[in-house]
């Protein structure tokens, strides 16, 4: 049953009342990843994520799902996620955590691991924070040159905690190819994370507010540096359907959505002139290649760039085992995943993995770390930045 077509025919199965619901068939629910890898490639064009993600708030519904994600959902996704506050106040006393070196004397004692719920484990996969936190605000940041156009920029959840200087490579990349850029105040994460958790409730609250926030700036494009968050909202229109009030406004706000990379290189941008002298591989994250179907447009940033060697890793579309929060709740088969991912990139001979999802960069990182590597993800607005300040 750990293949699209026997999830699908169990799910066929429950909702036909031919078999119940059991925790045994909700762990091959919960064992996908929701890479959509199987849905870029059906021939029937099967919308197994939109399936996956209904039966997966039936699921919620019925007090199913694993402990794991169960744990997981009441103190992330349903308490700091929909709450701006909580989750800044919990990010800053993990950044304190981190940054009085408590974290490294807590790691060499192996306490957490006499804790109960799963607290050590998840302590051990906290990525490193921000120095300086990215965030909505009221500023405006005004094209370098004659402007171009108006965009929203999404600051989303996960990227100004954890990768600030990303966002803000952003902001530059986007002024610097004569955009003016906002980040209207007001916004919430995009959702992606509930609902692949099966908590469409909450997702669509967050849809909303995003809705109301990022369309009332006024902007001609709502743009993401996250590949996860651009897959979500340009699906607002499906998980909005039944809501009159927003229902239209979800559809004018997915199309009006843009991945930065696909914005970039349909403005066209402007092609960097110094020279970065350095081998790359490059990561297709899986909501950007199989949700988006997009992988030309970031290849196409780093081909711009002189001097950067693209060494094409194999299969780079296959997924790193990231998946959301897939990492913290199947940690085994994370792993496994990611080993493969790793093996791959060993292979390019390459220390430096250029990818457009938050969730891939802090997943790679955790693999060189893993393996004593002294290597680095970055994402392709990172690299594109770096070019553009050398003189």
């Amino acid at each position: 049953m750990e293949s699209p077509r026997g999830r699908l025919a169990l799910m066929k199965a429950v909702n036909e009342g031919r078999v119940e619901i059991t925790p045994r068939i909700v762990s091959h629910w919960e064992a996908c990843l929701q890479c959509r890898a199987c849905e870029a490639v059906c021939p029937s064009g099967v919308p197994y994520g939109r399936i996956m993600e209904r039966t997966r708030s039936q699921v919620r519904a019925a007090g199913l799902q694993s402990k794991e994600l169960k744990r997981f959902s009441r103190f992330f996704l349903n308490s700091a996620l929909p709450n701006p506050k909580k989750l800044r106040m919990g990010a800053n006393l993990i950044r304190l955590y981190q940054r009085l070196g408590i974290q490294k004397l807590v790691r060499l004692s192996h306490l957490l691991y006499l804790l109960p719920g799963g607290i050590g484990k998840l302590e051990s996969q906290l990525p490193p924070l921000s120095k300086k936190f990215f965030g909505p605000s009221d500023t405006v940041y005004p094209a370098q040159g004659e402007k171009k156009t108006t965009v929203a920029l999404l600051s989303g959840c996960v990227m100004p905690l954890m990768q600030g200087p990303t966002m803000e490579a952003t902001v530059r990349v986007l002024t610097r190819n004569n955009c003016d850029v906002m980040v209207p105040l007001g916004q919430r994460c995009c959702g992606a994370l509930n609902t692949h958790a099966g908590d469409l409730e909450n997702a669509r609250t967050m849809a909303r507010i995003n809705i109301d926030s990022l369309m009332a700036a006024g902007v001609e494009r709502i743009i993401t540096s996250s590949a996860g968050c651009g897959s979500s909202m340009k699906e607002y229109a499906e998980l909005l359907k039944d809501d009159p009030e927003y229902r239209t406004k979800a559809t004018l706000f997915s199309d009006m959505t843009e991945d930065v990379t696909e914005f970039l290189v349909g403005l066209p941008f402007q092609a960097p002139t110094a020279t970065v002298n350095r081998r790359v591989t490059f990561q297709d994250p899986c909501h950007l290649a199989h949700a988006q179907r997009i992988t030309a447009a970031p290849r196409t940033i780093l081909n711009s760039i002189p001097g950067l060697e693209l060494v094409e890793m194999e299969n780079p579309s296959l997924c790193c085992g990231g998946a959301g929060i897939y990492s913290s709740v199947q940690p085994a088969l994370s792993k496994r995943l990611l080993n493969r991912k790793m093996d791959s990139i060993a292979a390019t001979d390459t220390h430096e993995v250029i990818t457009a999802n938050p969730g891939c960069m802090l997943q790679v990182e955790m693999g060189f770390k893993s393996r004593g590597i002294r290597g680095r993800a970055r994402h392709v607005v990172d690299i594109l930045d770096e070019a553009y300040s050398l003189k």
